[in-house]
């Protein structure tokens, strides 16, 4: 089979091959799947470098979300049958013409959504999900500003929380993305953070500012989101896209009464396993009702998979990247 292998970690992509590879076979409780679409999402290009808290042994093959078709069964998988259309992770990753993962990875792909819609759903919306309800238990009527608002997981929370009943603030440096999110979203309101956004997300919220902040950027924005934060807000922290770690002087929350928390919703299910089934149904169930819309900005061919990591690495998207064996 072709796929991408990392052979070693190293910037700028440099370290992986594409190259035909023997096939897998499925071992006991495992499923083979022919891949029909693979989500890029940043940990797979921290993966690279080395750069994620999982770091497989090399070589091995990026691609964490993927859907396809069962091609064969392991031993003893009895909940599948070949030809059902599935989607979850994968152990030998999605970006390869084939994967195998264990079939408790996996679920059927929801017949609404397509392949390549399916591929880039779960992560993002779970994700979401544990961000709004779990964390920071959103009330209807609350005002919710969403950063990065057009990469996945950003989007993804637009799409959940106007689902939840928030009034919904979607924020971007980009006036481009901002009208693709407010055409085929219709959130409340959006906001170009360019230059600044604290007084005009003050002046939207009537001059409280936003009960939650769900930031997967980091850096000067989260800077500045504690500035723009309601009292009793809730201050998510998804990721720091921006590259730089931010600091923040405890007298702030303390002044203001807000809450700062961290959000890991692989780690919550972990931590809370009962919880984390609970999520994963919900987030799924969503899907199946046809409740959201997932975006896929382009789809790419596996060859051109350079193109599509470099799509997400310069802020190129609005929704999801998914390669296509």
């Amino acid at each position: 089979m072709r796929a991408l292998v990392v052979e070693r970690l190293e910037p700028d992509y440099a370290g992986c091959e594409l190259k035909d590879i023997p096939t897998p076979e499925p071992k006991p409780g495992e499923v083979l799947v022919r891949v029909k679409a693979a989500a890029v999402n940043f940990p797979d290009l921290l993966q690279t470098r080395g750069e994620y808290q999982h770091k497989p042994p090399l070589p091995f093959i990026p691609g964490l979300e993927m859907s396809g078709v069962v091609e064969a069964l392991g031993e003893g998988v009895t909940q599948f049958k070949v030809g059902d259309a599935v989607v979850g992770g994968a152990r030998i990753g999605g970006f390869s013409e084939y994967a195998v993962t264990p079939a408790a990875a996996l679920r059927p792909k929801p017949e609404r959504l397509s392949f390549s819609q399916a591929a880039g759903y779960g992560a993002a919306y779970l994700t979401a999900w544990v961000a709004l309800v779990r964390r920071a238990q959103v009330q209807p009527g609350e005002w919710v500003l969403v950063h990065g608002a057009a990469g996945g997981v950003g989007l993804a929370c637009v799409d959940l929380a106007k689902v939840l009943g928030c009034k919904v603030i979607a924020a971007s440096a980009s006036d481009a993305k901002l009208k693709v999110i407010a055409d085929e979203y219709a959130p409340d309101a959006v906001v170009n953070v360019t230059g600044g956004f604290r007084e005009k997300v003050k002046e939207i919220t009537g001059g409280r500012g936003a009960d939650v902040i769900y930031d997967p950027v980091g850096g000067d924005v989260f800077d500045e989101s504690i500035r723009c934060i309601a009292f009793d807000g809730r201050l998510l922290v998804v990721g720091f896209t921006s590259g730089r770690i931010p600091n923040v002087s405890v007298n702030m929350p303390l002044i203001k009464g807000f809450s700062i928390m961290g959000v890991r919703a692989g780690e919550y299910g972990r931590q809370f396993p009962d919880k984390g089934r609970e999520n994963t149904a919900a987030v799924w169930n969503l899907a199946n009702e046809g409740k959201i819309k997932p975006r896929v900005y382009k789809e790419y061919a596996l060859a051109d998979w350079r193109a599509a990591f470099d799509s997400l690495a310069n802020r190129q998207v609005v929704g999801k990247s998914v390669i296509v064996p």
